[in-house]
């Protein structure tokens, strides 16, 4: 499955756009002026999306991944 093709089952799933989930992270303080905090780790943002959201592991990581920074 592609990066892209994650983020879509997974807007598909929650209704939310991967920006809508950036806004998301920034209010839970993951995030700060865009940037991922460097103290913030992948299990404390992928275990939020997994209890929060109900995303499986890898659509949790893609997610991780596009927070980050990924785009493609």
């Amino acid at each position: 499955m592609s990066f892209q093709a994650y983020l879509d089952n997974i807007q598909t799933k929650t209704g939310k756009t991967p920006e809508d989930f950036k806004a998301l992270a920034s209010a839970k303080g993951f995030t700060e002026s865009g940037e991922l905090k460097k103290n913030v780790k992948a299990t404390e943002i992928t275990n939020w999306l997994k209890e929060e959201f109900d995303l499986g592991h890898g659509h949790a990581m893609a997610m991780f991944a596009y927070i980050k920074g990924k785009r493609s």
